[in-house]
């Protein structure tokens, strides 16, 4: 099989970079309670270079909205020993999906 006709990636390492030192060291800082927020740095980045068909991705979660989410998953994983990982991993997943939308999303389309 060959690459995609239909997904691009066009993210580079300094982009990467600088992302990943600003979410690491935001989580570090805060002592880990941070951590929904350098999360969505990363899935802003992503998003912002990925294309479907042409169209750059948006993501619109934000570290509020991912703290509830983020506060539960994490006491169910202590209370569970960690057994309830395997359901953390599809539940961010999830999430990320659900607040990821086209860039342009909602704009008349031209035809």
């Amino acid at each position: 099989m060959g690459k995609s006709k239909h997904f691009t990636f066009d993210g580079g390492a300094a982009t990467f970079l600088g992302t990943g030192i600003g979410a690491f060291l935001l989580t570090l800082f805060t002592l880990g309670i941070g951590y929904p927020w350098a999360a969505c740095m990363y899935y802003k980045w992503r998003a912002k270079h990925t294309y479907i068909d042409g169209r750059r991705l948006k993501f619109v979660g934000n570290g509020f909205d991912m703290l509830g989410l983020w506060i539960k998953q994490f006491a169910l994983m202590v209370i569970t020993l960690g057994i309830y990982t395997f359901w953390v991993i599809p539940g961010i997943a999830a999430w990320v999906t659900e607040h990821t939308d086209f860039e342009d999303a909602g704009q008349p389309t031209h035809q």
